[in-house]
């Protein structure tokens, strides 16, 4: 959304980016369980496969929700299995408002899309549409969540260590390092999550593996030998 902020929050005529935009992305807010795995669906980094578009009419929202659904269909997610759901009440977020609605493939929800507008000058108007490209791909095949996400290292380690590596990977190779604060600390806090059990011979395979995913929507900054020392080293350090 910040893609849209010259717009929405200072009425510029103009946005940093539009259109379809694969971003990886990562939150600390997954869902978790009482033991504080996180849940079937949830991860801490993920693709991020938003539309942000300024539109000038109300109705270019209905085109390009109708756009999506085509989209959908093209990969398998048929209209017939898909519900739009939400409520027409107006939220606002500081200079902004906007309204958003929900989209469920069946019985796994998929995404959203959201109309938004100045709060002074409703005529800044845009639209920003965004899904998970990993939850897209559950929702597509129905396969085993771990397996989907994780592939052959699912039956290897916890899905807790898996999802830390996947994550320090991502951040490492983004050019991130641990440190005492900011986002050093964050990954440093992640890496928590990994027991020497659950690695005994070291995380190269797994930082290989996620490193070429997360290359094929960004390019990474750090190659993937970097990483796994930088990983390897910090392992060492707590331990």
């Amino acid at each position: 959304m910040q893609a849209l902020d010259p717009l929405l929050k200072d009425r510029q005529p103009y946005v940093f980016r539009r259109g379809y935009l694969p971003q990886p992305v990562v939150r600390l807010t997954g869902a978790r369980d009482t033991s504080g795995n996180l849940r079937e669906g949830f991860l801490t980094s993920f693709v991020n496969v938003s539309r942000v578009e300024p539109v000038a009419r109300q109705d270019e929202f209905g085109e390009i929700l109708d756009h999506w659904l085509s989209l959908l269909s093209s990969i398998g997610l048929h209209a017939r299995h898909l519900a739009i759901h939400g409520r027409s009440t107006v939220w606002t977020r500081r200079e902004v408002q906007g309204i958003t609605l929900h989209f469920r493939h069946i019985d796994l929800p998929i995404g959203d899309i959201v109309l938004l507008w100045n709060a002074i000058d409703p005529s800044c108007m845009a639209v920003d549409l965004g899904s998970g490209l990993e939850r897209l791909a559950w929702a597509r095949t129905r396969q085993s969540w771990p397996h989907l996400v994780f592939g052959s290292f699912a039956s290897i380690c916890p899905s807790k260590t898996l999802d830390a590596i996947r994550t320090a990977t991502l951040m490492v190779g983004s050019g991130i390092h641990p440190a005492s604060r900011g986002a050093g600390g964050v990954l440093r806090r992640l890496l928590t999550e990994v027991s020497p059990m659950d690695a005994p011979l070291g995380v190269s395979a797994l930082v290989r593996e996620s490193h070429g995913f997360w290359s094929s929507v960004s390019a990474m900054q750090v190659p993937w030998p970097e990483v796994t020392q930088t990983i390897e080293r910090e392992l060492a350090r707590r331990s």
